[in-house]
């Protein structure tokens, strides 16, 4: 007869981001240990609250299925003696398997007869199977760990209770000094402890202690009961993803309320009043129809509404002072002007060993200069440019940001326009920080694109002037996310960008006045080029471009990102055509040949003179009007241009000896087909592309 199992895990409160992750963790180490132990069943089914994570799984059987395995032992000659008798191997064989040499068969296997027995496994009951559950519990793993009472033992927080149920009876193991039972705890407050009888009325028994232990069903809960407040008002309230996780996995029994604020604190900027409701105390906005901030939040509550009015009045008391806070830091704020606030960089460390945040600023002003022509800005587009990066990290220096770190950016943005900045330079201070993640939102604006681009590229070049280069997974000033915004924002733009030419000609200009800019970059550049292909790398796996042929586009002789990008899209939409694999492979060989040459005798020079049968004439015809057109062409034109040189390619290798003795010969064919190769890994590494 098939049985339900329970698990739950119960804790002190933990953090709201952990969860989630930890309930699915859990539900996939349940499912392996069932699995792993030959035990099926039906469904699995998730509980989490910020007290406990729990596991509810249909149809077990009572007990494993018996199995029938076929062990191997060693080989016949080794299992007799010389007279015919079993062996000492073959009986130590026979005996580690429970068995007896009258079970032994043999079966020849590669042309060896080997000793065989068939071992009977009698499955054991499922109660004593699921004791191992103790070792699951154990092995849950978490973003942060401690450690309680006079035990070593770590986990997310101290474990008070677990409840461990097959059907009625209890499957018996414990952690530490918590002994598994049936008990478990409803709400802090609101609830008591209640005896779970048997699995099926777990979350029915918790929702009477006031305890939603389904998640899905809780943030259902908050969802419909913001949207009820929302419609009852004429309100918008934007239920943000993120923030509704959170707020689910704070509760276990959760009621929404309104609560108000002053409207003397809309004066503050938006993102102020939205970054103290959301950020800080976990509030959903409150706007008219029109979108505009209206002067209430909506919380929500951990228990019922009883008494609610209090709950209300000392949550508005909490925002109150904030926006008090914030309304302070704002006014004082707009006392200073740019320029102090700029000079007080000069104090600001952005690490101690490249230097200060003024120099950072005064470095970065150089290179958005130098990519900013680069990418053709107009003369006032690097004016705007050239403003903005003399002032764009002064508001880390305000008083605001220094309370609500999350504004950087923002708040420089807000504060350049009312001391008159232009709209350009304001906008490029708030993008500059752009993408603020991996697959974050890039800068809209080419004045602001440029400059996220040089002060992410001035932070990557410093680290990697002072040898702190991201290993393994260590990279802890999110080189590799900086690295990796900078080719995002190049791909969006759609820019001409040579990054290896770019690079040199950053660190020279940084290298001929290095007392004035604080810091010496490297000149050598194959560490930095090497951490820039893998960001180029991780970019066309999120296009889900083939392996072999971001290998192909990466390691090419393009130096430009978009033609890398262009390139790896050109070959993705060719490589079912059917003439592909036969262009790859004449051209590979082209490659493969040329590679053999020594440096010295690579010229790209032809003497027609030295030709000796006409397919050397018409490859030389056809690659001469092609190398004129190359320069000329579109990527998927010269594409198509070395498509058509393939059937011209084999008629020559079909009539042509091209490692011959005669020296000149032999360079002359050589360099002939360094030309082809040369177009070829202006595309790609041809070679490195797979064609089976």
């Amino acid at each position: 007869m098939a049985k339900n199992l329970l698990l739950e895990i119960g804790l002190e409160e933990m953090p709201a981001h952990v969860v989630w992750p930890s309930s699915k963790q859990l539900e996939e180490k349940v499912t392996k240990f069932l699995t792993d132990n030959s035990l099926t069943f039906e469904s699995i089914e998730s509980f989490s609250t910020p007290r406990r994570l729990a596991i509810r799984v249909t149809n077990i059987p009572e007990r494993q299925e018996d199995v029938q395995e076929e062990v191997k032992g060693p080989a016949k000659k080794i299992a007799l003696d010389a007279e015919g008798n079993w062996s000492k191997a073959a009986q130590g064989f026979v005996r580690g398997q429970g068995l007896t040499t009258d079970a032994i068969t043999f079966r020849e296997l590669n042309g060896v007869e080997y000793v065989y027995v068939t071992k009977y496994i009698h499955g054991k009951e499922s109660k004593e199977v699921l004791t191992g559950l103790e070792d699951v519990v154990k092995g849950m793993t978490f973003p942060t760990m401690m450690h309680w009472g006079e035990t070593m033992f770590e986990y997310i927080r101290p474990i008070h209770w677990i409840v461990a149920l097959l059907d009625e009876e209890v499957i018996p193991f414990n952690v530490l000094d918590v002994q598994t039972g049936r008990t478990t705890e409803g709400h802090r407050f609101l609830g008591d402890q209640v005896e779970v009888a048997e699995p099926n009325e777990y979350d029915v028994k918790l929702t009477e202690q006031f305890v939603i232990a389904d998640a899905q069903k809780r943030q259902q809960m908050i969802s419909e009961q913001i949207e009820a407040i929302a419609e009852k008002n004429k309100w918008v309230i934007d239920l943000d993803p993120k923030l509704l996780e959170e707020v689910t996995n704070l509760v276990e029994y959760p009621t929404a309320f309104v609560g108000d604020f002053e409207e003397r604190f809309l004066s503050i900027p938006e993102e102020v009043l939205v970054t103290s409701m959301k950020e800080h105390q976990r509030y959903f906005e409150v706007r008219n129809q029109a979108g505009m901030l209206l002067p209430h939040f909506i919380s929500v509550r951990n228990g019922n509404s009883v008494k609610l009015d209090n709950v209300v009045k000392g949550n508005q008391k909490v925002l109150a002072a904030r926006l008090e806070d914030g309304e302070f830091f704002y006014e004082e704020d707009k006392k200073s002007s740019i320029e102090d606030l700029v000079e007080k960089l000069k104090n600001v460390t952005f690490h101690e060993k490249i230097g200060s945040m003024y120099e950072k600023m005064k470095r970065v002003g150089l290179i958005s200069q130098i990519i900013g022509k680069r990418v053709g800005l107009s003369d006032e587009e690097l004016t705007d440019l050239k403003r903005a990066a003399e002032i764009y990290k002064f508001d880390l220096v305000t008083n605001m940001v220094g309370e609500f770190p999350e504004l950087q950016g923002i708040m420089g943005e807000k504060y350049a326009l009312l001391k008159g900045e232009k709209p350009a330079v304001a906008t490029a201070i708030r993008e500059h920080y752009q993408p603020i993640s991996a697959e974050g939102e890039l800068p809209k604006t080419a004045i602001g694109a440029v400059l996220a681009i040089a002060d992410k590229l001035d932070s990557v070049l410093g680290f990697f002037a002072v040898d702190m280069i991201p290993n393994g997974s260590n990279d802890p000033y999110a080189l590799r996310r900086q690295t990796y915004g900078i080719v995002r924002i190049i791909e969006a733009q759609g820019w001409t960008f040579p990054f290896t030419d770019l690079q040199g000609a950053v660190v020279d200009a940084i290298n001929e006045d290095e007392l004035n800019y604080g810091i010496h970059f490297n000149r050598d550049q194959k560490e930095f080029i090497e951490f820039f292909k893998g960001r180029l790398r991780q970019r066309l796996q999120m296009h889900h471009v083939r392996h072999d042929i971001i290998d192909a586009v990466v390691e090419s002789e393009q130096d430009d990102m978009v033609q890398i990008f262009q390139s790896a899209k050109l070959f993705e939409k060719h490589v079912s055509d059917d003439n592909f694999k036969e262009t790859m492979e004449a051209l590979t060989r082209v490659i493969n040949l040329t590679k053999k040459m020594e440096p010295t005798t690579i010229t790209y020079q032809v003497d027609p003179a030295l030709f000796e049968n006409d397919s050397e004439k018409e490859l030389y015809a056809a690659v001469k009007e092609a190398k004129d057109e190359f320069t000329n062409q579109s990527m998927a034109e010269n594409y198509h241009t070395l498509t058509n040189l393939r059937p011209v390619i084999e008629r020559y290798f079909n009539d042509t000896m091209i490692m011959v003795e005669d020296e000149k010969i032999r360079d002359n064919r050589l360099n002939q087909l360094a030309i082809i190769a040369h177009m070829a890994n202006a595309l790609a590494s041809i070679d490195k592309i797979m064609t089976k």
